[in-house]
């Protein structure tokens, strides 16, 4: 992916890993037209990427990972709410992303931004983290996958308990819900990113997006008709290099070195 300045994001790559971070702290980096227009060029990067197996997206600072949809700015721009066709944070209308995401929740994540954690595969938070779809407390609804992914991910006696109410839950609700897979204090919270990040990368890359689309793929299907299912993530692993690989290093006893083909 081209290194490329942006204005209301930051990103670094370090290895196989992306990170992508949204940087808008004063406005608790709520997402507007051209903040989300970034996200969604940077994650397309990442998608169009061979080099790119992992990504992680936070917020700048300590006190939000997003606040969401920037309202001010919709009021002070005659109702102005562009998005890109992958939608909120270039993720949330994403649906052929078969590279894993991992969301380092720092602090609040309401509305569109906890759509943009909800899109991701695997959340990690702090334990200062505030969850919640508040839109119906002024007069909208999370209509940026927030009202489907939510009961699909948590239930819906849970997803309903915060969606009518637009309450919000702590990190430790969130963890009882299994919404979220660790919590950790604020200063660790990257680390952690990291050290998940550098597990998924220890695995082969190809692999891991056969698994993803797999199991996206079945979601709400008969297991028969799951089990049968065919995905051309499954064909490329098959067909690829490191399909060979593995069994060899694993024979050879010796760790493998995954080309990602």
């Amino acid at each position: 992916m081209d290194n490329k300045d942006y204005e209301f994001i930051d990103c670094q790559v370090d290895g196989s890993v992306l990170t992508l971070t949204i940087n808008r702290p004063e406005r608790m980096n709520a997402l507007h037209p051209a903040a989300n227009r970034e996200m969604a060029e940077v994650i397309d990067g990442f998608a169009a990427d061979p080099e790119l197996w992992v990504a992680i997206v936070t917020g700048a600072g300590e006190r939000a990972f997003s606040a969401g949809n920037d309202l001010k700015h919709t009021a002070e721009n005659k109702g102005d709410m562009a998005m890109p066709p992958s939608g909120f944070g270039g993720l949330t209308h994403r649906f052929d992303l078969a590279k894993p995401v991992i969301a380092a929740v720092n602090g609040v994540a309401l509305g569109g931004g906890f759509e943009i954690a909800l899109a991701c595969d695997i959340i990690l938070c702090s334990d200062t983290a505030v969850f919640g779809l508040p839109e119906p407390k002024v007069g909208l609804a999370a209509l940026a996958g927030g009202i489907h992914r939510l009961p699909r991910q948590i239930g819906m006696k849970n997803a309903m308990g915060m969606m009518l109410t637009g309450r919000h839950v702590d990190a430790a609700t969130a963890e009882r819900y299994g919404l979220v897979q660790e919590i950790c204090a604020p200063a660790q919270l990257m680390e952690r990113a990291r050290a998940w990040a550098g597990e998924i990368v220890a695995c082969a890359p190809l692999s891991v997006r056969a698994s993803k689309a797999a199991a996206m793929g079945g979601l709400g299907r008969p297991l028969p008709e799951a089990v049968q299912m065919r995905f051309d993530e499954l064909k490329e692993l098959f067909e690829s290099e490191d399909f060979i690989e593995g069994p060899r290093a694993f024979a050879e006893k010796r760790a493998p070195e995954w080309k990602g083909r």
